[in-house]
């Protein structure tokens, strides 16, 4: 499965509910990335160059990136949050679940206003060592500026401002939209009566969510 939509509409966080309520695992294409720039990789210095002007990572190294997790996961259900974000990405990681034998069952696409995707960004902390993001409006710290679990500080994303929220919003209308018009023509492999997209509108997570829970348990009645 895969989740799609704006910068900052609720990917991370959606996804989060699933593996807790569906114990669905999910890779976080954002996350790896973040780990390679923390670690000063080659690659990690390709990516921060990319977040800081606001352009997207080239097709063939994200598909390496994430290709790697998808065959440690491939014998497991896992949901994919932040790639692809491209046609070009969505056309290679198609061709390698279908050499796989697991073509996508479903991509959900959040439909989140982007003046309450910009709130929702100057207002977020991540805790960076495991991506667990935080809200100071509607899911703050226990204790202001610190990680409930490790009690580590809490870090603005350098991506988490306006100037650089407006090229990822234009990079999104330029490069994901087309994407998004590609998975809304398909059929799911496994019901062609089932469209293999489907829209997900709201506010917030929080309203989003339960239509969200009962798509999952409509497709997927075994979980």
């Amino acid at each position: 499965m895969l989740m799609v939509g704006c910068p900052g509409s609720g990917k991370g966080t959606l996804s989060a509910r699933i593996e807790k309520h569906f114990g669905v695992h999910f890779i976080t294409a954002g996350d790896l990335l973040r780990w390679h720039i923390r670690h000063g990789t080659e690659l990690g210095k390709q990516a921060s160059e990319s977040i800081r002007a606001g352009r997207l990572m080239p097709d063939a190294t994200m598909m390496q990136l994430v290709a790697e997790k998808l065959h440690d996961m491939r014998e497991t259900h896992w949901i994919l949050d932040g790639f692809p974000r491209t046609e070009g990405q969505a056309q290679l990681l198609s061709e390698e679940l279908y050499a796989a034998h697991c073509p996508l069952s479903l991509v959900v696409n959040l439909k989140v206003p982007e003046s309450a995707i910009l709130q929702r960004i100057l207002q977020r902390w991540t805790h960076m060592p495991s991506g667990r993001v935080y809200n100071l409006s509607f899911n703050p710290p226990k204790t202001p500026g610190l990680d409930d679990l490790t009690g580590e500080p809490l870090e603005k994303r350098e991506d988490d401002n306006p100037d650089t929220f407006k090229k990822r919003i234009d990079a999104f209308h330029t490069q994901t939209e087309p994407m998004i018009q590609h998975f809304r023509a398909l059929r799911s492999p496994y019901d062609e009566s089932l469209p293999l997209l489907v829209d997900m509108a709201g506010s917030t997570s929080n309203e989003i969510w339960p239509k969200l829970h009962q798509l999952i348990r409509e497709r997927f009645p075994d979980l």
